[in-house]
């Protein structure tokens, strides 16, 4: 089960279609489904940026391994929880260990494909809120993802397995030649924790339904699977979710500025020609008779 998810080069094929769609669609008024394309380009484009930003990484790959090391060293001394430990629960089980593989490799994009089309359909007025979370989101963890931080399974002598690779599941070309393939050193932030975390709480906000609380299960799980299939360590999420925190302040301040703006643009009175104070003879004005109150 091999390349169980998109490369950057065919999402960002696939991102240069949808946009060549949208356009087709706005050249014969369909408006609807030109902004829907074009959405949904420009989640693939993330995806494929950032796919290739852990191709860049290898460029400064030195002491990847030792950041990860001491990020778990860190862990232990603070009391965090073991994640080899965690993974081990888990290694006699080949069921669990399948689903976990799968989960980790596809459900983080698919899952945020589907709310964002949710709330592309169903609640258009809330739809930039979402998508600019995501950009904002997404962006800072590419940038963070140019220093190079090794995944836990790539640290056998702490405990940690590849049960990807083991299994045949790994999204991932391991190693060529002794040389790590770069995308495998992008471990610091989780952006699989960022959006599943993204998505919960956008249709928890959004949603009126009394079901939608089940979807507090993605991010629990999507925190689960990262952790024993050894792709990520706690701190990955914990930064990942800090970052997201990051841009809802940000959306937060954008659009208190903006009502404010909005606000002193109707409040403040337009002066207009009857406004202004009326110019005439100071001989005439001395003369007029003062009414009397």
């Amino acid at each position: 089960m091999q390349n169980l998810t998109l490369t950057w080069q065919s999402a960002g094929g696939a991102a240069v279609a949808l946009y060549g769609g949208a356009y087709a669609a706005s050249r014969v008024r369909r408006t609807s489904l030109s902004a829907l394309l074009r959405e949904a380009g420009t989640l693939l484009a993330l995806f494929a940026l950032w796919q290739l930003v852990g191709h860049l990484s290898v460029m400064s790959a030195d002491h990847a391994l030792d950041r990860a090391s001491w990020i778990h060293r860190t862990e232990s001394e603070i009391g965090l929880p073991d994640e080899a430990s965690w993974q081990a629960a888990i290694t006699p089980y080949p069921v669990l260990v399948r689903l976990a593989n799968y989960y980790y490799a596809v459900m983080h994009f698919a899952v945020m494909l589907a709310v964002l089309l949710w709330v592309f359909l169903r609640h258009r007025e809330r739809y930039a809120w979402v998508r600019n979370t995501v950009v904002i989101t997404t962006a800072v963890c590419l940038l963070v993802q140019f220093i190079p931080v090794a995944p836990p399974r790539m640290l056998p002598q702490n405990g940690f397995v590849d049960v990807a690779a083991e299994y045949g599941q790994s999204v991932y070309g391991g190693a060529v030649g002794g040389v790590v393939v770069a995308d495998q050193l992008s471990a610091m932030p989780s952006v699989h924790v960022a959006w599943c975390v993204l998505a919960a709480v956008a249709v928890v906000r959004l949603s009126s339904s009394r079901l939608r609380w089940a979807m507090v299960l993605h991010p629990v799980l999507t925190v689960a699977v990262v952790v024993v299939t050894a792709n990520h360590f706690w701190s990955d999420g914990i930064v990942a979710v800090v970052i997201l925190l990051l841009a809802y302040a940000v959306q937060a301040v954008v659009a208190r500025r903006r009502g404010r703006a909005s606000v002193d643009t109707e409040v403040r009175p337009r002066r207009t020609a009857t406004d202004q104070p009326q110019q005439g003879n100071p001989v005439e004005q001395a003369n007029r008779p003062q009414q009397v109150t």
